[in-house]
This record gives C-alpha cells, sequence and structure tokens, in this order.
C-alpha cells in the first residue's frame, strides 16, 4: 500500500508540474515538464535525503559526539525492529526534528539543538520515535518527494508569474494562463502535501507512542515544540516553505502565506488521540511496566519526573 500511495502521489505531482508547463509553454512547455520531472523524480529517490538535510546545515553525530541523543536514538530504533538510522543535529533553537530517507536502510533522523535542549528526556524520546515510526511506515520517501516537487512546482510558478505569457503562441492562455499557474500550482501543491502529512502525522504519534511506550511523553513534547516554533523562527524553514510537512511540528512562522493552509494536524487533537491512547494502554495493561525502562540516560517513566531534576544543555 504504501509502494502504491507514493507511486499515486509522485503522478499527481508530476501531472500539476506537467500543467504548469502547459499553462507557460503550451505543448512544448508539458514535454519539457514532463522529461524534468521525470529526471527529478529519479534524483529525488536516490538523493533527496542528502539535499534536504544539506538545507538545514544537519551534522552527523555518533556515540562519542552526542553520546546520549544517540543512545537514545539506537535503543529506540531496536525495539521498533528498524536498522540503525545515520543520527544528525541541527543547529537551530527552535525545538524539532524530523526524518527523511529512501527506505529504512537508508533513514536518517535530524533533531535541533532547541530540541534537545528545551525537553526531558522522555519528550525527546517520544519525538524520536515518532520520526522512527515515519521510517518504519515507509513515510520518509513519500514526504521527501513530496518536498521536492512542491518546492520545483513553485519555483516553476514564479518563473511563470515573471517571464511566462510574453508569447501567446508557446501559452495556450498567454499571461492569464501564466498568472493561474503562479498563482493556483502553489497552493495545489500544498493541499497535496496537507493530504500526504495529516494522517501520517496521527499514525506516526500512535506508532511512536507504543515504540517508547509513553504516549504522554509524546503529547507533552507536542505541546512545548508547538508553543514555541510560531516564537522561535527558523529561517532555513522560511527559505524552503516546500519542506515544511517533514517536521514533527509546523516550523514556519505563519506570517507569510505559506502559513495559509497548514501541512500538519492541529497539535490539540493530536495531543487528545495521545491521551486517549494512553488511557487505553492503561486500561489494557498494555503499557510496559516502569514506560521507557532501558532507555538510556535514566529515562523515567513520565515527563513530570524528569523535569522535576535540574538538566544540564543539550546532549551533545
Amino acid at each position: 500500500m504504501n509502494m502504491m500511495r507514493t507511486a499515486v502521489l509522485i503522478a499527481v505531482l508530476t501531472a500539476l508540474f506537467m500543467g504548469v508547463g502547459y499553462l507557460v509553454g503550451g505543448q512544448s512547455g508539458m514535454l519539457i515538464a514532463l522529461l524534468f520531472a521525470a529526471g527529478m523524480n529519479v534524483f529525488t529517490y536516490w538523493n533527496a535525503d542528502r539535499m534536504v538535510l544539506s538545507m538545514y546545515g544537519a551534522r552527523e553525530v555518533n556515540e562519542a559526539t552526542a553520546p546520549r541523543y544517540y543512545a537514545t536514538v539506537r535503543e529506540l530504533a531496536a525495539r521498533a525492529g528498524l536498522p540503525m538510522p545515520k543520527v544528525y543535529i541541527i543547529d537551530s533553537p527552535q525545538p524539532n526534528a524530523f526524518a527523511t530517507g529512501r527506505n529504512p536502510q537508508n533513514a536518517a533522523v535530524a533533531a535541533s539543538t532547541g530540541l534537545l535542549q528545551a525537553l526531558t528526556a522522555e519528550e525527546v524520546a517520544g519525538v524520536m520515535a515518532h520520526e522512527l515510526a515515519h521510517v518504519k511506515h515507509h513515510d520518509t520517501l513519500t514526504m521527501t518527494i513530496t518536498a521536492t516537487i512542491a518546492g520545483a512546482i513553485s519555483m516553476l510558478a514564479n518563473f511563470a508569474f515573471f517571464f511566462g505569457g510574453h508569447r501567446d503562441e508557446r501559452s495556450p492562455l498567454g499571461a492569464f494562463g501564466a498568472i493561474a499557474a503562479a498563482l493556483l500550482a502553489p497552493i495545489a501543491a500544498m493541499m497535496v502535501q496537507m493530504a500526504v502529512s495529516r494522517t501520517r502525522e496521527y499514525s506516526a504519534d500512535r506508532t511512536g507512542a507504543e515504540i517508547c511506550g509513553n504516549p504522554r511523553a509524546l503529547a507533552s513534547a507536542l505541546a512545548k515544540i508547538a508553543g514555541a516554533a510560531h516564537q522561535i523562527p527558523n529561517a532555513a524553514a522560511e527559505a524552503n516553505p516546500a519542506t515544511a510537512h517533514l517536521f514533527i511540528i509546523n516550523p514556519l512562522s505563519g506570517q507569510r502565506m505559506d502559513n495559509l493552509f497548514s501541512t500538519h494536524p492541529a497539535t490539540e487533537n493530536r495531543i487528545a488521540a495521545l491521551m486517549e491512547l494512553d488511557r487505553d494502554m492503561n486500561r489494557r495493561g498494555s503499557a510496559p511496566a516502569g514506560r521507557g525502562v532501558g532507555l538510556p540516560g535514566g529515562f523515567g517513566s513520565r515527563p513530570a519526573a524528569a523535569s522535576a531534576a535540574p538538566r544540564r544543555g543539550p546532549w551533545g
């Protein structure tokens, strides 16, 4: 099913890309867009993860350079039955995280310095378990391809606005077609991102909570990240809004039109779903005894327990 959904998504985005090309340059523009989209799909499959990590200046860490963070990801990956992903840190004060990679064997997870500083140990484990859930569900390929092609659609739309439609024999609708492409294509791309991201976030929340064994910790993390994300700017995300749906919480400030259509479900609804899952796990007795026991760095059972003790800076 994931392979089918990925194929459908690529087809929809490619068709949208071709449609913009047609409005800008008629049949020749559509053919050029098709060839460009085909090449971009192949390139994206093999290289999109590196592109996204490069956009955010992510640096790879290991057990020597970030022992607690790395050990947490390693333990959670083992719980999830996943190969150990590459682990990255983003130098950003905004607390946030994302996962990328074409499959679980070539996956990477990245957390910001702001996240590692602001959250408790249990909350960090909940966030990274959420990202590993995306890896487990094979969401990372779909989400990364969506980010790349949606960004290309937006760039083509901007080109159409400034340069398209000047020669009516090329564009079937002339200047009107170029303006329509410039206005409607980015909105259509954002709507595709919304359709991809919203249902997958709920699913990743649930699976991530089951991996770490503590829905409350993930719910607490979501509340903290959402509270800070719109107050602390993320310059790289603002410069690359098509990647917003990769993050656990929308990193955009909301001060631009990019945030008109949110790529994420309402945080309050996600928290409510996690709290209901916590109640269900307790009723069924399916929550692991001593929640989080075995995770590195003294991970306890509740976020409050960890926050009561003094904490010492980032996890590096």
